[in-house]
């Protein structure tokens, strides 16, 4: 797939919430709750399991800033689901690896 193709190639083009060496994040066009942000690799990797190290390190790393921003900035988050899908058959819709932060409230449905 080239750069063109992938909708999460060429991280420029969006609105940042955070950045570091490896990855970025933004929120989520369509957010299971308010907050929802994806952490990106600024370079293009099929899925998660083909990362090396220091990615994997990057987005943890960003993942744990956007947490701590999150909470910082929205009391009523009480709990974060931090997931990737990996492959087509378990839900990976953009094949460009990205995990999902999102902050849970009381009451929100899984």
């Amino acid at each position: 797939m080239s750069k063109d193709e992938c909708l999460f190639c060429g991280y420029e083009k969006f609105d940042l919430v955070a950045e570091n060496e490896h990855t970025y994040a933004i929120l989520d066009k369509y957010p299971d709750t308010e907050l929802h942000t994806l952490i990106i690799t600024k370079k293009h990797y099929d899925e998660a399991f083909d990362l090396p190290s220091a990615e994997i390190v990057s987005i943890f790393e960003l993942a744990k800033k956007c947490h701590d921003d999150i909470l910082k900035q929205e009391k009523t988050v009480r709990g974060f689901n931090f997931k990737t899908n990996a492959g087509r058959e378990a839900g990976q819709k953009i094949c460009h690896v990205h995990f999902h932060l999102i902050p849970r409230r009381e009451g929100n449905d899984l």
